[in-house]
């Protein structure tokens, strides 16, 4: 019976996470950024500004971080200076453009999150970060 149960949860889980990733791409569509380049830009307007450091934060491999600053670059929305004796190092900041894609996500993001928890009360949306924390815990744990 609880294995039927936990299937039945993992299931909805996963139904759960395809329509949040719909929706968090609409959204990112809105400051014309994928969900990838708008985490990534996070992460430099957060001072992580290296290839390393973003490297290490974000879990991408170098050629998938370096196509994804490219992008990020060509679209204006970050900038890049050449630091070191050799200038082979680059600092990544965010331009205003970047900031204005930021707001304009961040805005829509939070629009949607009030639309989708405003039938709840507090304690449902507490129960649900608790129960969520103890399944990403359990997760990783395995």
């Amino acid at each position: 019976m609880e294995a039927g149960l936990m299937k039945s949860s993992l299931k909805v889980l996963q139904n759960v996470s395809k329509r949040y990733q719909q929706h968090l791409l609409s959204i990112t569509k809105t400051g014309q950024l994928t969900v990838s380049e708008w985490s990534l830009l996070l992460a430099i307007s957060d001072g992580i500004n290296t290839q390393e450091k973003l490297a290490q934060t974000t879990t991408l491999d170098t050629s998938t971080l370096s196509r994804q600053l490219k992008r990020l670059l060509e679209k204006g929305v970050i900038h890049k200076q050449s630091v070191g004796k050799d200038k082979r190092q680059l600092i990544y900041s965010v331009a205003d453009q970047g900031t204005d894609a930021c707001q304009i996500i961040s805005q829509n993001y939070d629009k949607f999150e009030r639309k989708l928890f405003d039938q709840w009360s507090t304690e449902e949306q507490n129960l649900l970060k608790i129960l969520l924390n103890r399944l990403e815990n359990s997760l990783k744990n395995t």
